[in-house]
């Protein structure tokens, strides 16, 4: 028996490099008893707590593996509710930063979540168009609201009274009843989704943003407030609404009963706001005292001031005056307001290119302007990060983007250089970790010197792309290749500085191969005999480096290799393509030693670990897996980036991984003394394949059924066993409890009425016998009768012929028929007695009451039977 192949474990050290997600929203949290200076963001699976003043991370909530959607803080401000893209909600401690209550309900993403005034309930709208109301304090959930068709949008809770305001993108606003659990109104004025809405003036506004460039605003009448005995009748009639509110009523509103929210609230159009730009609403916002109102569009962000209403008929331009424009210096994804004490209103903007601002306004000023106070950047990239690299110590850590060249210590994680840049495609430490070289776009090379931060020279290397750089092994120079189908050998010498005495480092070209496509990908091998270029023609050249001659080709992917490597001894070649393959290659032959199915999308990097034939990949399907080149088996996968990784970088002890995405975050995984056993790690993998099936869909009724009836059997068999050896023994012995049962109870199999003949229909015969045994038991027990006979009667239909043709089951049979007959009717009996009860309590309270008790609910019944009826004849007619 040969040996097992032991491999070592990879596992999450760190996340870093990134400010915040622009998922979910960011929001102002309450911590060390200040308000406004620390805000809460999604940060991938995390949160993240800044200190605005300062620039510091304060606080991690630390997540599982699902990215952060959504952001709540609580009244008390001591927790915060954290919604997350597979339906979870946790709450957590601010003080503590533990989860205290987890909240699982929703089938997809949370969309929207909203506390109430008190914070002892949280509501929650999700993806999968569900609303559900949980009761934080005793950690359950209240009840669901099911009605809207999309995307929940935005939930609101209203503070005065019990009812829940959800819009979403099924273009309609809901209104709920949470003492009854109903919706009983909808508002249907909108033309597109709902993106966004807002409760104003002591909750008697109503403010809707939609894809147009209309702001709608509603008047809210609580009619209890208005039916009050001790108003005037004048006042009574006419309400609270503004003039020409009746005119948009009825176009604008749905009524879904006989007008039942006229006893709860009146909703009523009362005009619009019309914002300057085109673009949709993102979301709307308001402060906690609901006295400004600040509207995100695509394109940045505008707040409107609400002045203290002062009569009634005020007209809406002078009841919300406008303020300023906060424009931000990119994209803004979400934003918070908080009015602080001195009158100042603050305002955290979340831009997209991983940056938090924070603007102050003060109103004060005859014109109020927003000003920015600070700005939070140093712990990222503005952009993807595309090129990685690890110093020759391990300690370094070199990522650079599109505008800037950042250096970190591996260690402690902070960014301890940056440096402005063009947008760097590849790059490498110089031998002596002193300087390093960039590859751009724009095809330059670009040489930063990293003790004084500053540029020392600029070559323009390419007419196209840098697309790769690999250094020499001799670490006297290194090779370049571009867009421009050259590949360039550049060698590192010393010139004489002329603003200094002192020689600097400086890059000389040496040496240039032609070639008849563009350059992708070029790496030495390991003892500079052979060059190897992948190029866009989806083949891998190999050229003798001395003499620039051909010495192999390597044909067989159908895309272009984006990334391949070199083992240590030069043995084999390893190269990734976009048709999401690895193929493994002997560089003595160029033959193929085996093709792997790498990922589901293209494979964006690879590289050997340094002393061995194990290497690492990278690909757009978010993940990281490690190979074994010798025995071609995928030995681990490295799941935590929730987006494309478009790099990675191993130290050269083969320590550490570095990887970088399209989520903003870089990653650094460690290897550990853990050995890792592939046959375990393949279990491990079917088993939270099977967890994730099962969590996504839930088993079939009809295999439930099955597995119920086999635990029946083994247990009625081991019952006669246990029962047969007590009496030979001619002593009663106590019968264990089968393990399942004693730690589920009594199990039961739940299926809906819909699912009910289904499952009986694809369940088998054999079960069958067994199950009619049960139904007799049940039966005659006297519980769930109904729904027994629906299943029993539904049995017999469909395998009448097997069930009267089995001597076996005729007893079963004839006592069914017994025990179903008096059971049902006993149940008749029950049933028609407290109908007789019901019917005189009705008419003794409508003769105490004198009025007519269900009237709308008969009437309704009466015309619906009488619709039937009317069908019922049409379709014999016809027939």
């Amino acid at each position: 028996m040969g040996l097992t192949r032991q491999y070592l474990r990879y596992e999450p050290a760190a996340l870093f490099g990134l400010v915040a997600s622009a998922r979910a929203a960011v929001a102002f949290v309450a911590l060390r008893g200040e308000r406004g200076r620390y805000v809460a963001v999604p940060a991938c699976e995390h949160v993240f707590v800044w200190d605005t003043r300062k620039g510091e991370k304060v606080l991690i909530l630390k997540g599982l593996k699902q990215e952060v959607s959504c952001l709540c803080p609580s009244p008390d401000g001591l927790h915060l509710a954290v919604g997350y893209e597979d339906g979870a909600v946790r709450v957590f401690n601010l003080l503590s930063g533990e989860s205290t209550v987890t909240f699982n309900g929703h089938r997809a993403a949370v969309t929207a979540l909203q506390y109430d005034h008190l914070g002892g309930r949280l509501v929650s709208g999700s993806k999968d168009t569900e609303v559900i109301v949980w009761d934080v304090i005793n950690e359950s959930g209240l009840y669901r609201l099911r009605g809207h068709k999309d995307v929940i949008t935005q939930v609101l809770f209203l503070k005065e009274k019990n009812l829940l305001v959800t819009c979403a993108k099924d273009t309609l606003v809901k209104w709920w009843d949470l003492d009854t659990q109903h919706c009983f109104k909808t508002l249907v004025g909108h033309r597109a989704e709902v993106w966004g809405m807002a409760l104003l003036s002591k909750e008697k506004r109503l403010i809707t943003g939609s894809a147009d460039s209309e702001l709608r605003v509603w008047d809210l009448t609580y009619i209890q407030e208005v039916q009050d005995p001790d108003e005037p009748e004048s006042k009574k009639s006419k309400g609270s609404s503004s003039p020409g509110a009746e005119e948009n009523t009825e176009d604008e509103t749905l009524e879904l009963d006989e007008h039942p929210e006229e006893r709860i609230v009146k909703c009523s159009k009362v005009g619009s706001i019309m914002r300057e730009g085109r673009d949709r609403v993102v979301t709307l916002g308001t402060d906690r005292m609901g006295k400004f109102l600040a509207c995100h569009v695509s394109n940045g962000g505008q707040n409107s001031e609400e002045e203290p209403e002062k009569s009634v008929e005020l007209s809406l331009q002078e009841e919300i005056q406008r303020v300023t424009n906060v424009k931000a210096s990119s994209k803004i994804k979400s934003f918070d307001l908080i009015l602080s004490p001195k009158g100042e209103l603050k305002m955290v903007l979340l831009l997209q290119n991983n940056v938090i601002e924070l603007y102050n306004l003060d109103l004060s000023a005859q014109v109020p302007q927003a000003v920015r106070v600070s700005r939070i950047t140093i712990g990222g990239h503005r952009s993807d990060v595309r090129t990685l690299a690890f110093s020759s110590d391990n300690i370094a850590i070199l990522s650079a983007a599109a505008e800037s060249v950042k250096i970190w210590n591996r260690s402690t994680l902070q960014c301890i250089r940056t440096m402005e840049c063009e947008y760097a495609l590849c790059s490498l430490f110089v031998p002596g970790d002193r300087q390093v070289i960039l590859g751009t776009k724009t095809g330059k090379l670009q040489l930063y010197d990293l003790a004084s931060g500053s540029l020392i020279e600029s070559l323009n290397a390419h007419d196209g792309a840098v697309w790769s750089i690999a250094l020499s092994p001799d670490q006297h120079g290194f090779v370049t290749g571009g867009a421009d189908k050259c590949v360039k050998f550049w060698e590192f010498e010393l010139v004489k500085d002329e603003s200094s005495v002192q020689k600097r480092l400086s890059m000389k070209h040496v040496r240039i191969l032609q070639l008849d496509e563009d350059v992708l990908c070029v790496r030495y091998s390991p003892n500079q005999k052979l060059l190897a270029v992948s190029l866009l023609d989806c083949t891998v050249k190999v050229f003798y480096v001395d003499t620039l001659k051909f010495f192999l080709s390597l044909y067989g992917h159908k895309l272009p290799v984006l990334c391949m490597d070199i083992c240590y001894d030069g043995t084999l070649i390893a190269t990734g393509s976009a048709d999401r393959n690895v193929k493994i290659w002997g560089l003595d032959f160029g033959d193929c030693h085996r093709s792997l199915f790498a990922h589901d999308d293209s494979v964006m990097y690879l590289q050997f670990v340094p002393k061995s034939h194990l290497f690492f990949t990278a690909g757009k399907d978010c993940k990281i897996k490690q190979w074994d080149a010798d025995k071609f088996e995928h030995i681990q996968t490295l799941e935590g980036h929730h987006q494309e990784v478009w790099c990675l970088a191993l130290s050269p002890s083969g320590d550490y991984v570095v990887s970088a995405s399209h989520d903003k975050s870089l990653r650094l995984w460690e290897r550990t003394r853990e050995p890792l056993i592939l046959e375990e790690e393949r279990e491990m993998q079917r088993e939270a394949e099977y967890e994730e099936s099962v969590a996504k869909e839930e088993q079939p009724v009809a295999e439930r059924i099955m597995e119920a009836l086999e635990l029946y059997r083994e247990e009625t068999a081991k019952l006669k066993e246990h029962n047969a050896i007590c009496k030979a023994a001619g002593k009663e012995v106590p019968f264990p409890v089968n393990p399942i049962l004693r730690a589920y109870g009594n199990i039961t199999v739940s299926a809906m009425s819909s699912e009910l003949e289904e499952s009986l229909l694809v369940l088998p015969f054999s079960y069958v016998p067994d199950l009619l045994r049960l139904f007799n038991e049940y039966i005659q027990l006297g519980s769930d009768v109904e729904l027994l006979c629906r299943a029993l009667l539904f049995l017999l239909k469909i395998h009448f012929g097997q069930i009267t043709g089995n001597q076996m089951l005729v007893t079963v049979i004839e006592n069914l028929k017994k025990t179903t007959i008096s059971r049902v009717s006993e149940a008749r009996d029950v049933l028609g007695f407290n109908m007789a009860g019901l019917q005189f309590l009705q008419r003794e309270i409508e003769a105490k009451e004198e009025v007519t008790f269900f009237a709308d609910a008969t009437e309704r019944f009466e015309e619906k039977k009488r619709k039937r009826k009317k069908k019922e004849k049409m379709i014999l007619a016809v027939l």
